[in-house]
């Protein structure tokens, strides 16, 4: 289950990214603030992402 929860999460992550960078690509009117909202939700979810692994690991290692 744990496992699970850091792929969805880890996956969450690179498909964020992976449309910001078809974002920036594609360009067009509004874009710009396109890719600051991306940015935003990829580092939200990165934060979420490392504090699901952090806290898996931590209760493993217990």
């Amino acid at each position: 289950m744990s496992n699970l929860l850091v792929f969805i999460a880890a996956s969450a992550v690179f498909l964020v990214l992976l449309a910001g960078f078809f974002n920036m690509f594609r360009g067009g009117a509004g874009a710009g603030q396109r890719s600051q909202t991306l940015m935003r939700w990829r580092v939200g979810l990165q934060f979420l992402a490392l504090a699901i692994a952090l806290t898996v690991l931590y209760f493993r290692g217990h």
